[in-house]
């Protein structure tokens, strides 16, 4: 049996190893930089994907083994869990990924190893929901032959300047022990350091509180822009303005997509029925966010002549939620095309970041390698920066007269449009 106080000696001494189960856009910069102080097996069903990243890695670190066999994980003693935990199609929360993992963890723990989850859920679904299946196929207990712990991811996706070293990082054990010893685990890794939650609990509703709270300062940014678009007000020049005092936090308004955003609220609302309690503030904050796709078409079929015999036609920049990033999950931006569609207007999509058999693949819709003028509208909806260098000669070029709208979801061309139709949020 494996002495659980000396853990993080023998994975520093590298007779054990680290599992990093699950290598999408958190597992794979854990993965990488565990390794660079551990052995880290780096686990993922998918075969493409982990062929994939054995090339990424392949000259990056010799400690680092990426694998699709479940059985490399009996060389682990510690193991992070790091798959997606979406909504289904109802808004309620999908713990299908994370059951499946933890299944297999299970078939695979020994006595004395650990297990840390960074995936995003309600408070108290590690310990109700994770524990109980781990300890049915383990045949352990939880607490006495292993024990579970909980650090919620950080990482933002395409942002060289906060990395998973230098983002502070929030850990949690089932009981003081445990959390003493994944701080040091985490703390030789993560330069920023370590702090340490009182329950696992915390450390769960410390992650959904981060993302709330963006999205409800987004909803009402959202809210605020519909209202001062009908009375001539820019928010924009409001928003500078009122960030002029100290204690004014700043959101831009824009449409909400990603991992995050339009998902962790619902894992708060729907826990909260469980207790028998509503939520109308975020519930009301998802309705605004989740409605903008909607308000957005309507302001675009309002603004352009839709009398004419020829149908008009729309070119869509950007598919990706966030700048410079190829991450396609849960973007509006198909929302919108949809509601265009069906408003009579024909529809472009381009994105050199988004993969284009991806998107076929995800969602059904094939983009355009490139544009195919003239348009009578075109939406930028990220900020790119190939898009920044675009100027109003270049929205000129290809688009059809003076009639043309430009909808600069994200306000990157403000004050620099003089010429042609010109709308943002």
């Amino acid at each position: 049996m494996n002495d659980m106080s000396t853990i993080f000696q023998r994975l520093l001494a590298r007779e054990t190893s680290v599992a990093v189960v699950g290598l999408g856009y958190v597992g794979a910069p854990v993965a990488l930089e565990f390794s660079k102080i551990f052995n880290v097996i780096a686990y993922d069903i998918s075969e493409s994907r982990v062929n994939h990243l054995r090339d990424e890695w392949a000259h990056l670190s010799r400690s680092l083994n990426a694998t699709s066999s479940a059985n490399a994980l009996d060389d682990a003693s510690l193991f992070i869990v790091t798959v997606g935990t979406p909504v289904d199609r109802y808004m309620r929360p999908d713990l299908s990924q994370l059951m499946s993992a933890t299944h297999t963890v299970g078939l695979h723990l020994q006595p004395g190893d650990y297990v840390v989850y960074e995936s995003t859920v309600y408070p108290g679904c590690t310990e109700s929901e994770c524990v109980p299946l781990l300890e049915k196929k383990s045949g352990l207990r939880c607490g006495i032959d292993f024990k579970v712990g909980y650090s919620p991811e950080r990482i933002n996706p395409g942002d060289s300047a906060h990395t998973l070293s230098n983002t502070p990082k929030i850990v949690s054990g089932i009981d003081e022990a445990a959390t003493e010893e994944l701080q040091e685990i985490y703390g030789y890794v993560i330069g920023a350091g370590v702090h340490a939650a009182s329950s696992i609990k915390a450390a769960e509703a410390s992650k959904i509180v981060e993302n709330v709270q963006r999205a409800v300062n987004i909803a009402l940014v959202n809210e605020l822009s519909a209202l001062f678009s009908h009375m001539g007000v820019n928010l924009r020049e409001v928003l500078d303005l009122a960030s002029t005092k100290w204690n004014f936090s700043s959101y831009a308004p824009g449409l909400v997509g990603g991992h995050c955003i339009p998902v962790d609220p619902y894992y708060l609302i729907s826990e909260a029925r469980h207790w028998g309690m509503d939520l109308p503030l975020i519930k009301s904050s998802c309705a605004v966010n989740d409605g903008m796709p909607d308000y957005i078409a309507r302001s675009v079929l309002d603004r352009i002549d839709l009398s004419r015999p020829m149908p008009a036609k729309a070119l869509i920049m950007g598919v990706t939620y966030k700048e410079n990033s190829d991450d396609i999950r849960n973007p509006a931006v198909f929302r919108l095309r949809e509601l265009l569609i069906a408003g009579g207007v024909a529809v472009d999509l381009v994105d050199s970041h988004a993969d284009v058999v991806k998107v076929k693949r995800v969602f059904g819709v094939d983009m355009s390698l490139s544009v195919c003028p003239p348009y009578d509208v075109v939406i930028v909806t990220v900020e790119h920066s190939n898009f920044w260098d675009l100027d109003e000669n270049y929205f000129l070029s290809i688009t059809a007269g003076k009639d043309a709208l430009l909808v600069d979801l994200k306000g990157i061309y403000r004050g620099r449009i003089k010429n042609m139709k010109y709308w943002a949020l």
